[in-house]
């Protein structure tokens, strides 16, 4: 891992980054590695994101809803 500074960044600009971090719910540091990440092409998967790439609704099928046939059973409380 490596570390970089960044000097003279405009409050504005600084103020953006907490709201986005804080809508992300992560620090401003985790915002910036991410929004860098991005920047390069260096994002980081999870293993939700590989499912929901996985089972993409192109490759999705239609099933139909099990008939249940059978009635509730009645409860006895004595």
């Amino acid at each position: 891992m490596s570390t970089i500074t960044v000097r003279k960044l405009a409050g504005v600009t600084h103020d953006k980054l907490r709201e986005r971090a804080a809508r992300n719910g992560r620090s401003v540091e985790a915002e910036v590695r991410d929004i860098l990440d991005r920047a390069v092409g260096q994002t980081q998967g999870n293993i939700l994101t590989a499912v929901l790439e996985q089972f993409d609704v192109r490759h999705a099928v239609d099933l139909e809803p099990a008939r249940r046939s059978d009635l509730p059973r009645p409860v006895d409380l004595g």
